[in-house]
C-alpha cells in the first residue's frame, strides 16, 4: 500500500501485491491455516484499493474517457461482485470446505478485473490525461488508502460524495477490529 508514482503505477503495484498474496495461498495445501492469513491480507489490500479507485479513479474515468460512465459502472459492478464474495469469505476458516471455493472464485474475479483495467482502462487513461493529472490522482489514491476500510462493506456507497464521507469512519473501525483480533497477521 502506498507505492508511489502516478495513479496507474500505484494501482498496478497494488495489483502485483494482491497477486503475491494469491500466489502464497495457491502454494499452500488446502486447509492450511496460513491460507486464511494470506486471504485476509489480500482482502485488506483489495478493499483499500477498491475504495480508493471508487473515490478517485472512476470519477476521473467518467470525466476524461469516451464511454467513461459505462466503463466506470462496469468496474464498480466488478468491485461489488468481488466484495460480495469477500464478505462471505470473511466468516470462513481455511479448513471450511467453502473456503477453497470462495478463494478460487475471488481470484478468478479479481484477475479478470485486473486484466481489464491494465489492458483497457489504464492505457486509455494515460492517453486522455496529462502527466500532472495522473500524478495528482496517484497522490489522492495513496491518501485514500491510508484511511479506507479493510473489510468488505457490500452495502456501503460506492460513488462520491457519500463514499468519501463514510469510508474513513468505517476504515477506522475496521483497523481497530483488525488490531484487536490480529487479523492479517501470521503467528
Amino acid at each position: 500500500m502506498g507505492h508511489g508514482g502516478d495513479v496507474v503505477d500505484e494501482l498496478v503495484a497494488d495489483h502485483r501485491e494482491v497477486e503475491e498474496f494469491f500466489g502464497r495461498i495457491e502454494a499452500l495445501p488446502s486447509g492450511h491455516k496460513d491460507r486464511k492469513v494470506h486471504a485476509d491480507q489480500a482482502v485488506m489490500e483489495l478493499i483499500r484499493h477498491s475504495v480508493a479507485e471508487e473515490e478517485y479513479l472512476y470519477p476521473a474515468v467518467r470525466e476524461h474517457l469516451v464511454n467513461g460512465n459505462t466503463m466506470a459502472d462496469r468496474e464498480i459492478e466488478d468491485h461489488a461482485e468481488a466484495e460480495r464474495i469477500m464478505k462471505v469469505l470473511e466468516s470462513c476458516e481455511a479448513d471450511d470446505p467453502e473456503f477453497d471455493r470462495l478463494v478460487e472464485l475471488l481470484m478468478r474475479e479479481v484477475r479478470a478485473h485486473i486484466a481489464d483495467e491494465e489492458e483497457t482502462l489504464f492505457p486509455q487513461l494515460r492517453v486522455a490525461c496529462s502527466a500532472k493529472t495522473l500524478d495528482e490522482l496517484g497522490d489522492k489514491v495513496r491518501t485514500a488508502k491510508k484511511t479506507a476500510p479493510t473489510r468488505p462493506h457490500p452495502s456501503a456507497p460506492d460513488t462520491p460524495p457519500m463514499n468519501k464521507l463514510l469510508a474513513p469512519g468505517a476504515g477506522l473501525i475496521d483497523r481497530l477490529r483488525d488490531a484487536l483480533t490480529g487479523r492479517g497477521k501470521q503467528d
